[in-house]
């Protein structure tokens, strides 16, 4: 083991010495503690550019069945596709991981980076779940009406299920099973042998416009956001008028459904708060966007005290929105303007504290992996993920 004074920390992570990221490698006496095959080569106290070629091999492979392929993070990996301007960081810490706010330093780990797990023929992907009993994630791509599989051992992508109606948003009920819901006007559950519940499609005798995010609550209660986005073309979805307004809906176990708010122009992703007192809602048309902030009252029934949690800058929009458990919201963000495309991580107090950059605007995200701090992030080429020191709340 190498031991990295001071002068060499700095010179390596260029972040002041309270910097608490070295965790991940150890920190022992102020020391960080390196292993040479993670380090690099040390000579004379000076850390040569270590190339994340000699830290991590990657293999790639390719799925026919999806027209996925499967990458590494080598230049060498599979083909690139048409127009692909995701490059690599070759060296540690990844430059595209950023801390806006000194309180986001201690999520960042220094040896990992943004890795593109799969790309290929996709239009738009969203609804990333993941399944740590198959070790495999789920997403979903629109506009292609599938959803695919990508498996963490073997790296394999395939076609989970075509046609899927349109499938949007996917999370999984505390019984591990799939829910969906759909731009086909339905919210829908896959049962342990692989058949398809609906669980609803219409509400007051009407149908729903085009379901576009889910949640699960520790009550079994299904919470889901209602847009018209999915029925104003024929991109990702069939056109159709909307029959209801755009609502946020509770599910609850019995099948009886409920509207929880009825004042977002245009309800998008939504998530609860690791200890399910808030709920979040982006909003995607509102002027500017915002994600607005519900208290969860009534045990677990309704929302009340809405207002506005974050308010976005103009030409930026949130989509799919997921909670850690020290509670950061953590946002598939995207910009008219460069440099913002990614996962733009807010604090419980709303404040900007972390950006993960991408070559591409993130429609949604999950965690996942044995540990859930493996951080998920689809766009519309492609799947991105990034290990970070922190896990996902449950229930998204």
């Amino acid at each position: 083991m190498f031991y990295l004074n001071d002068q060499t920390r700095r010179a390596l992570c260029r972040r002041p010495a309270r910097c608490n990221v070295f965790r991940e490698c150890g920190v022992r006496g102020g020391r960080a503690i390196a292993s040479p095959a993670s380090a690099g080569i040390l000579r004379s106290g000076v850390i040569m550019a270590m190339s994340r070629r000699t830290i991590m091999g990657a293999g790639s492979a390719l799925a026919a069945t999806a027209g996925i392929a499967v990458t590494g993070r080598t230049a060498s990996a599979a083909a690139p596709a048409d127009g692909d301007d995701f490059k690599p960081s070759q060296r540690y810490p990844d430059p595209a991981v950023r801390a806006l706010d000194p309180s986001f330093e201690k999520y960042m780990i220094f040896f990992a980076a943004v890795e593109r797990v799969a790309t290929g023929d996709t239009r738009y992907t969203e609804g990333p779940v993941w399944f740590g009993d198959g070790r495999y994630l789920l997403w979903s791509d629109i506009p292609n009406n599938r959803i695919l599989k990508w498996e963490e051992e073997t790296k394999a992508v395939s076609v989970f299920r075509a046609p899927a109606n349109y499938a949007n948003g996917n999370t999984r009920d505390r019984q591990g099973r799939l829910v969906t819901a759909e731009h086909g006007r339905r919210i829908t559950r896959t049962e342990y042998d692989g058949t398809i519940t609906v669980l609803i499609d219409r509400f007051d005798g009407k149908r729903l416009n085009s379901p576009n995010d889910v949640v699960v609550a520790s009550d079994n209660s299904i919470w889901f956001t209602d847009p018209p986005f999915g029925i104003s073309g024929n991109y990702s979805g069939d056109k159709a008028p909307a029959e209801l307004p755009n609502n946020v809906y509770r599910l609850d176990p019995a099948g009886k459904a409920t509207v929880v708010a009825g004042d977002v122009a245009a309800p998008n992703g939504l998530c609860f708060s690791p200890d399910e007192k808030i709920l979040y809602v982006v909003d995607s048309r509102s002027t500017p966007v915002s994600i607005r902030a519900y208290d969860v009252v009534d045990g677990l029934t309704k929302l009340a005290n809405g207002r506005v949690f974050f308010t976005c800058e103009a030409g930026e929009s949130p989509d799919g929105i997921r909670c850690d458990v020290d509670g950061n919201l953590w946002c598939a963000y995207g910009a008219v303007k460069e440099g913002i495309d990614g996962v733009l991580v807010l604090s419980p107090a709303g404040k900007r504290i972390g950006h993960i950059a991408l070559p591409e605007r993130p429609a949604n995200l999950c965690f996942g992996g044995r540990k859930r701090n493996r951080v998920f992030m689809t766009t519309g080429r492609a799947v991105y993920s990034l290990y970070v020191n922190t896990q996902g709340a449950l229930g998204g």
